[in-house]
């Protein structure tokens, strides 16, 4: 139960909820306890009114008490409706606060957790788990006052209708109570068990949708098959053992229960002999065992109910109490740039890897320059981007623009600042127009800004051939979509936000040089004041920028203008070369119509 004390400030937050719900549970139990009480009564009178001495007096007094035990009916009926519109509608509400809270948690961790996570426990964790903690929350809790409440009313009257007859029958309680005991740690274990399972279906279920191309292309539908298939039969087989957990817990309830029914009906009828108690004592006492039948057989139910709200919300709060960014506490300055970024003496290793991306690297970016960043696969290009995001924090040395530490800079500010146009292009499952306005800082955006933005990446002519136009609705991913037109669309987004600093991670890699060529010219029209950093491994993509830094194993090993560059005849001279080669080989290729192959 310590991982549910969570949830204690949504009780608290719905106080009120709460408090009208268990009000409302005493006043509908309290009809339903009077039930037995009037049958009890009527019953007594009967046998010792001699003044009954015909039929219509007793269909007289019939309607009486089916008409009074109606009204008692419907009493407890409309408090109890009352009872589930308070603590069922607490639960929904709670179950919407809680959503949001491991949403906005998913947004606030970076990205290293991401790494080391799969989509499918994610989705699972604020689905399937809050869906479990859910059920806790409203019928876990509204049965377990309503038995609390019940047993309390009921034993209470049975007490006052017979003291001795209550302890032979409240006698298959207390072994009641230490099958719950026991049993609750095995249901606890096999929940979790169940969930864990769960969260790996779910993750290969989301991976094979995802990947749903590279399967087909593979032809591995028949392995993808089984290894779901393995993973439903081992989710089946501890499911099931949770099952037959509470398969024969909830009938040995019962089986107790029968017991105390049958205890009421065979000491009762001796009692009643030395007129110790009364026949309609017994028969109230047959319906208090009865009344208790369901709340207490419910407790199987709701042992697992809380069993599982347990589990799963053990595992929400495991990543609810990560540390989210940890810059936010440092944060004291409002973001401004009016001369350069600078790193200085950055260093940076990947914690789950151990490998040193970044090693003593120094560099400045001035205001309103062309700044690129080459170097071949695995150099440390996309780490560089990624500490200048914040998506990682530096081991040593420091960021800074304006001469100010980029960790006590507000982020709101700075992000806004932004546009990125990734190495790893993202498209929603939406239409063109919305994954392009996503990129936008303003909530009204004219289709003038648009089409300019889309003219300047060099996408405007293809959207407009296609049908649908702008309202193209797009596939996962942007499935539909070649990785250049991806690229394209991407950078369009990205420049809508009319970002001061402009970031660009190896993004034109799938576009031709001409298209590429002019991409880079129509940028640098369209906004002088802005700060472009260009990434990328071919040359072609960052020569006109104003400077050139040549990273190798997180070290820059050259640096300046393509043409000085070009004069050391070093490193990027070797590159350039062998890229000039490969791109005549190719447009020979193309005028031949023949390949190497």
């Amino acid at each position: 139960m310590k991982s549910l004390k969570h949830l204690n400030k949504y009780f608290l937050k719905y106080k009120w909820h709460l408090l009208l719900g268990i009000l409302f549970t005493i006043v509908s139990n309290y009809f339903g306890v009077r039930m037995p009480l009037y049958v009890k009564s009527t019953i007594d009178s009967f046998m010792s009114d001699i003044s009954i001495n015909s039929v219509n007096d007793v269909l007289w007094i019939s309607f009486k008490i089916g008409g009074m035990y109606m009204l008692l009916s419907l009493a407890k009926g409309f408090f109890l409706f009352l009872m589930r519109q308070t603590i069922i509608v607490m639960s929904r509400h709670i179950e919407f606060d809680l959503k949001n809270e491991i949403y906005n948690q998913y947004q606030n961790l970076d990205l290293s957790f991401y790494k080391k996570n799969n989509t499918g426990d994610l989705m699972n964790r604020i689905s399937e788990d809050v869906s479990h903690v859910r059920m806790y929350l409203g019928p876990g809790v509204m049965y377990s006052i309503n038995i609390v409440v019940l047993f309390t009313l009921v034993v209470y009257q049975m007490i006052m209708i017979s003291p001795l007859l209550t302890a032979f029958v409240l006698i298959p309680l207390p072994i009641m109570s230490f099958l719950i005991y026991k049993v609750s740690a095995k249901m606890n274990f096999l929940s979790r068990k169940v969930q864990e399972e769960q969260s790996l279906l779910s993750t290969i279920a989301q991976e094979s949708f995802a990947g749903m191309r590279v399967i087909k292309a593979y032809s591995q539908q028949g392995s993808t098959n089984t290894k779901f298939e393995n993973a439903a039969n081992t989710y089946k087989n501890k499911s099931m053992k949770l099952v037959f957990v509470n398969a024969l817990f909830i009938p040995t309830i019962l089986f107790l229960i029968g017991l105390s029914t049958l205890l009421s009906i065979y000491l009762g009828g001796k009692m009643s002999f030395n007129n110790e108690i009364s026949l309609g004592g017994i028969v109230a006492f047959i319906f208090f065992v009865n009344n208790l039948t369901w709340p207490f057989a419910s407790i199987g139910w709701v042992t697992s109910l809380i069993q599982r709200a347990a589990a799963s919300q053990q595992r929400i709060n495991e990543f609810l109490q990560i540390k989210t960014d940890s810059y936010k506490h440092e944060e004291t300055v409002d973001y401004t740039f009016s001369k350069d970024i600078t790193f200085r003496d950055v260093s940076f290793i990947y914690e789950n890897t151990g490998i040193s991306a970044i090693n003593h690297l120094s560099f400045t970016i001035p205001k309103g320059k062309t700044f690129a960043i080459i170097g071949k696969t695995g150099s440390g290009k996309s780490t560089i981007i990624a500490l200048l995001l914040r998506q990682f924090r530096p081991d040593s040395g420091s960021i800074t623009i304006d001469g100010i530490n980029l960790n006590t800079i507000r982020t709101d500010g700075f992000k806004t600042s932004l546009g990125v146009v990734p190495q790893d292009v993202f498209l929603f499952s939406d239409s063109i127009n919305n994954n392009i306005k996503f990129g936008s800082n303003e909530t009204d955006v004219s289709q003038n800004q648009i089409d300019s933005v889309c003219e300047t990446a060099d996408i405007l002519s293809t959207i407009q051939n296609l049908e649908d136009g702008y309202e193209t609705l797009l596939g996962e991913r942007g499935v539909n979509l070649s990785g250049g037109q991806k690229q394209r669309l991407s950078i369009a987004r990205s420049l809508l936000r009319n970002p001061e600093i402009l970031i660009l991670d190896d993004c034109l890699s799938a576009v031709d040089t001409e298209t590429e060529d002019k991409i880079l010219k129509e940028l640098n029209k369209t906004n002088n004041d802005r700060t472009t950093l260009i990434v990328s491994h071919r040359i072609s993509t960052i020569r006109n920028a104003e400077h050139i830094i040549v990273i190798d194993e997180g070290s820059i090993i050259e640096e300046g203008s393509h043409t000085a560059l070009l004069n050391k005849k070093g490193f990027y001279f070797d590159l350039f070369k062998k890229q000039q080669s490969d791109l005549e080989d190719r447009s020979g290729d193309e005028l031949t119509g023949t390949s190497k192959e």
